[in-house]
């Protein structure tokens, strides 16, 4: 019984830091919009039409900082975090807007 205890709490950690980490990519992606003067939500909403409100989301946007006051994220490190994290269909739309971005 000792040894299906410590296996749940092992596997409670791994659930934890997975939705911390999970966390950290729904702020990237929302900073990442917000410095490239984009909306998360109306991003995210292209990428899942119909899914509604998305929890996750609005807490990652409550902890982004103004354009001026942020770190750049680069348009590489935005799509890997969401393909880490197998969202196909948001990088997907998060790379239809960096096509558009005018080349320097």
């Amino acid at each position: 019984m000792e040894q299906f205890n410590e296996r749940t709490e092992l596997e409670q950690k791994i659930i934890e830091q997975y939705q911390k980490d999970e966390a950290m990519m729904v702020v990237v992606f929302a900073q990442w919009c917000i410095n490239h003067d984009l909306d998360p939500v109306a991003m995210y909403e292209k990428a899942y039409p119909g899914q509604g409100k998305n929890k996750a989301l609005q807490e990652g946007v409550e902890k982004t900082v103004p354009k001026q006051e942020a770190e750049e994220i680069s348009n590489d490190i935005v799509i890997a975090v969401l393909q880490l994290f197998e969202n196909h269909d948001l990088a997907f739309v998060v790379q239809s807007e960096i096509d558009k971005q005018p080349k320097g």
